[in-house]
């Protein structure tokens, strides 16, 4: 089978995960990159508030989300585009949680995704003094790109699932996670809340 997969990348406002104020998306297949996509978030009422610490991280500020269009409104792209792929993501916890916990803010049923860590793979596959994404990137020939946007991050977490397939040999990516003793997980309600913070490593 071909290395199809849909890398994933969200910013939030605050330390709540249900606060997602921006998305990346990139689509890959048969290894390839074909196609990148991105979008602001307004995130759900409650969880709105954009904190000093966050906005240092991503500089996105509520005026920037202020005519962007909501949670529920944003999965349906999102879903869109990802179709039935497995997302990848760097430190995928976090945005898996992300996923579940603005469902659950705003009563929409999350997607049961299947999902691949690419923090945990490149523990597996590479020796290096640290898996920050950037470093993580570099050493898959991805460097020099705009880190916490999430595009940029979701098209970085992209290389590094074609690098390490290519390094293990193989094209699929339940193959890919097989070879590297990684679990591929599906998004689940019982999977316990993962602190926005989190993001930051």
């Amino acid at each position: 089978m071909p290395l199809d997969f849909t890398a994933i990348d969200f910013e939030t406002a605050n330390s709540s995960s249900a606060s997602a104020c921006s998305v990346g998306l990139t689509r890959v297949r048969d290894g390839k990159v074909v196609a990148t996509a991105g979008w602001l978030i307004k995130p759900p009422p409650g969880h709105d508030e954009f904190l000093d610490f966050h906005i240092g991280i991503h500089g996105i500020r509520p005026e920037h989300c202020a005519d962007a269009l909501g949670w529920s409104d944003q999965l349906t792209r999102l879903a869109a585009f990802a179709g039935a792929d497995v997302l990848v993501a760097h430190n995928a916890g976090f945005d898996m949680a992300v996923l579940r916990r603005a469902c659950e803010a705003t009563g929409d049923e999350c997607p049961p995704y299947r999902y691949l860590c690419s923090l945990q793979l490149a523990r597996k596959t590479y020796e290096l003094p640290s898996y920050r994404l950037p470093f993580v990137a570099a050493e898959a020939g991805f460097s020099e790109f705009d880190h916490h946007d999430a595009v940029a991050d979701s098209l970085a977490c992209a290389h590094i699932i074609i690098d390490a397939a290519r390094r293990a040999g193989v094209n699929d990516i339940a193959d890919l996670a097989q070879s590297a003793g990684v679990r591929l997980g599906r998004i689940a309600v019982t999977e316990p809340p993962v602190s926005a913070l989190a993001a930051v490593a």
